[in-house]
């Protein structure tokens, strides 16, 4: 797999001709230096100023965050793993076996989509 950027969001900024500035003012900043500190990765945003940059650059946060996402993703997995070895030590009944299942969809890409059908 190729290394991935922290975010993207300097690069969707650039493309979108917004200072940070403007940005920020889109974002309901007082400055760019917000903007800049959440380029740089030396803030963490909050998710609605994650949702807010969804909207202005139609892009998800799982594009715009995708090195993040890719940590997030891999430190989940394991403890997914951990938590279905935990669960197959126990006696099984239904709700051991749903979530199980949820488990399994995550761990296979799926997540709550197909656990809950």
């Amino acid at each position: 797999m190729s290394h991935r950027l922290q975010n993207y969001l300097r690069t969707h900024r650039k493309r979108s001709g917004l200072s940070q500035d403007e940005l920020a003012f889109l974002l309901g900043c007082q400055s760019g230096t917000k903007v800049s500190r959440y380029e740089r990765g030396t803030r963490q945003p909050t998710l609605q100023t994650v949702l807010m940059y969804e909207v202005v650059f139609g892009m998800g946060a799982r594009e715009l965050f995708a090195g993040m996402f890719d940590q997030v993703e891999r430190r989940t997995l394991k403890r997914v793993q951990l938590l279905t070895q935990r669960l197959g030590r126990i006696e099984a009944d239904r709700m051991t076996d749903r979530k199980l299942a949820l488990l399994r969809a995550v761990a296979s890409g799926a997540g709550t989509e197909s656990a809950n059908r």
